[in-house]
């Protein structure tokens, strides 16, 4: 939508954020949901919610295989109801079915982020379950190699500015869906 805009046009597909854990995925999400009058929904949310439980208590009790299986279940859940702005998992864009699904029903967008910036933003937090390692930053380090290439394959890809607030972060993201095209209704 044009910045011009008195009201948001109508979304046609669910725009779905990518990204490394710490890229924003959830606070631009939710900024950009408000910004476009749909509802903002995060699959990891949806999966603790079905689960009763945690995402790390999934990777400890089930393992990370049980748990990709009922992401990708949920990933598609959400790209079939109506448009909506979904947050995914770090590793969700990672499943070449996810990624196959994002682009047939959605949009997909990577909140791309540098290292210094996702590290400041996950160092104090204990939620990461593929962080808990001896040498956390070293993980994500290597995780960040190699779930760029694959990030990189996603539709609209936007660089986070450290210092840019999360509104205007949300705004970006909302030109760049703009300039990708027929993704809003005409108006």
């Amino acid at each position: 939508m044009p910045k011009t805009s008195s009201r948001p046009q109508a979304l046609r597909k669910t725009v779905v954020l990518v990204g490394m854990m710490g890229s924003g995925k959830t606070a631009v999400g939710t900024a950009l949901a408000r910004l476009l009058g749909v509802p903002f929904l995060d699959s990891d949310e949806e999966i603790v919610k079905a689960a009763q439980m945690p995402v790390a208590e999934i990777f400890e009790r089930d393992g990370e295989p049980f748990f990709r299986a009922r992401e990708s279940e949920v990933i598609e859940r959400l790209l079939s109801g109506p448009p909506a702005v979904v947050s995914t998992g770090g590793g969700a864009f990672m499943s070449e079915r996810n990624r196959e699904m994002i682009a047939r029903l959605g949009a997909s967008v990577w909140l791309k982020a540098d290292l210094e910036l996702l590290w400041n933003r996950v160092k104090h937090k204990n939620t990461r379950p593929l962080l808990r390692t001896a040498d956390p930053k070293a993980t994500l380090t290597d995780l960040l190699a190699q779930r760029e290439p694959v990030y990189a394959l996603a539709q609209v890809a936007v660089e986070a500015e450290p210092a840019l607030p999360i509104e205007a972060m949300a705004q970006k993201v909302a030109d760049a869906l703009q300039a990708q095209g027929g993704l809003f209704e005409e108006e």
